[in-house]
């Protein structure tokens, strides 16, 4: 006879209902976070434009930004020659055992704390878009993620708010996602396109010559040729 205090079938059932409650909660918090940066960045993208134009040293014309919702999961600022296209992942994740988030004394507190949704954001040259350059580079610039409690944290560049040692501290609000936008702007208008080196770039096909008269098609990238890590960008 089976001395198990608990049938493996009993098992079964009450991890898979305790683990997609609480994926189901992170979810839920994700996308209403999510709907939350839509609004923001709709906000931000009217807020700065009526400034430029109260600006007359300043030809807003050129440089007036464009907010665009892609759908239930993505969004789109436009600024400048910079695009920041923000995506969340519909899944949920959990950190690895060497994550620094295991440090945290609340991700360690309770079941599926450390169970996150991730909103991503990647930096791409407005003319990728433009001309649908699809093997152009966009790049990570930041992250957040968000848990079942609407605790968060934050990776990147430039992002100094809420690191993994704040995590179970502060629930996520519109000043804080004002603060991650405004973080990730400001980085990508210091991050600017670099000559790839000549070696890179010293041989072409007659396929990539054709392709870029009729669609500007060769790959760019700000950093392509660089170490993208390493070959940041100085503090202003």
């Amino acid at each position: 006879m089976s001395t198990d205090p608990l049938p493996k079938q009993g098992q079964i059932l009450a991890l898979l209902d305790a683990k997609a409650g609480a994926k189901a909660a992170v979810y839920d918090q994700a996308l209403e976070t999510f709907n939350q940066l839509k609004d923001l960045l709709s906000e931000i993208s009217n807020d700065l434009n009526e400034a430029l134009e109260d600006n007359p040293a300043v030809n807003s014309r050129r440089i007036k930004l464009e907010y665009r919702d892609r759908g239930k999961f993505e969004a789109e600022l436009k600024f400048a020659d910079d695009v920041l296209l923000f995506s969340m992942h519909t899944d949920v994740f959990q950190f690895d055992r060497d994550h620094a988030v295991w440090k945290n004394a609340y991700a360690k507190g309770g079941d599926f704390n450390t169970y996150c949704g991730v909103i991503s954001v990647y930096n791409f040259l407005s003319d990728s878009l433009k001309y649908n350059r699809t093997d152009d580079l966009g790049y990570l610039v930041a992250r957040l993620f968000v848990n079942k409690e609407k605790f968060f944290f934050v990776e990147g560049k430039r992002q100094q708010r809420q690191k993994v040692s704040s995590f179970g501290k502060v629930v996520l609000d519109k000043n804080e996602l004002q603060e991650f936008v405004q973080s990730a702007m400001l980085y990508s208008l210091q991050f600017d396109l670099l000559v790839p080196p000549f070696d890179m770039v010293k041989v072409a096909t007659l396929d990539q010559i054709n392709s870029k008269i009729e669609s500007t098609q060769l790959k760019t990238g700000k950093r392509l040729g660089f170490k993208y890590n390493s070959d940041d960008v100085l503090e202003e």
